[in-house]
């Protein structure tokens, strides 16, 4: 059972408009949703077996290996303990790296572009740091603080915050001034401005920057463990790819792709959670 918005010409006394329950079959809620995800996987299934039987004919398995190894290698890892053991560590500095650099950004993000002329001054300062490709970092990193997960985190986290950042100042800045002024006008303060009309209205913005900056969290962290380390994921690419091992090599690619996936799902569970004060024609 669902709800319908009426017509205007039929509100409830409050002003607010009517919701009539109506019955929709099982088919009517989810089928558009469960033929995308057929779809999906009936296109991951043709893709693998394409590449099933094209490996070792069409292309040389020793620099594409094929499928069928890919799971082999995955099995092997998951039974003597490899996988989980790198994984957990790669994923430490992931979720470290993302959320250190993810409350600095919004944070900083969000203050700075509240005060027009401190951005005005900042901005392209931020824009020339945010241009340096952050593998150049690396080696100055492992100067600064050695070859541990400290390394790798901070690396995840500068990659991080520059992204949340400049989408959280462009948020604050859209932030639709009529609002502003009509808070102003029923005699709010600067405080009641930025809690109850920037900072909602902005959370599109650091939103977006969240979901962009999950991959980069996770490119931080095995750029650091591919330039030094001796365990995480980063180092088992590596190590596979020093023993010609492509099955290894995509088989923890397999693994990284898993766990962008899960931290996407998750930011969007709470990009629904955070948005439910929005009306519901513009939650979609």
């Amino acid at each position: 059972m669902t709800e319908q918005l009426v017509s205007p010409e039929r509100q409830a006394p409050g002003g607010g408009p009517v919701r009539i329950p109506v019955e929709r079959t099982w088919w009517q809620r989810h089928g558009r949703t469960t033929t995308v995800w057929a779809l999906r996987l009936l296109l991951v299934v043709v893709l693998l077996t394409g590449w099933q039987m094209a490996a070792g004919s069409l292309f040389d398995i020793t620099f594409t290996s094929k499928p069928s190894a890919i799971a082999e290698r995955l099995g092997e890892w998951s039974a003597d303990g490899t996988l989980w053991t790198h994984s957990l560590v790669t994923i430490q500095e992931i979720v470290y790296g993302f959320l250190l650099g993810a409350a600095t950004g919004a944070l900083v993000g969000f203050l700075l572009a509240s005060l027009q002329l401190a951005y005005r001054v900042i901005d392209p300062f931020m824009m020339a740091l945010y241009s340096i490709p952050k593998v150049a970092l690396a080696p100055l990193f492992i100067v600064w603080f050695g070859i541990g997960m400290h390394m790798k985190v901070l690396l995840a986290a500068a990659t991080v915050f520059f992204l949340v950042f400049l989408n959280t100042a462009a948020g604050v800045r859209e932030v639709d001034r009529g609002l502003v002024d009509a808070v102003r006008l029923m005699g709010g303060n600067r405080r009641d401005i930025a809690l109850k009309v920037v900072l909602p209205s902005s959370m599109t913005g650091v939103l977006t920057g969240l979901k962009v900056a999950i991959p980069y969290a996770l490119i931080g962290a095995v750029i650091g463990e591919l330039v030094a380390s001796n365990q995480g994921l980063g180092y088992l690419i590596n190590d596979a790819a020093a023993q010609f091992d492509t099955a290894g090599v995509f088989a923890t690619l397999v693994v990284l792709s898993v766990i962008a996936a899960v931290l996407n799902v998750l930011v969007g569970l709470i990009g629904r959670r955070v948005n439910r004060w929005k009306p519901v024609e513009a939650q979609g």
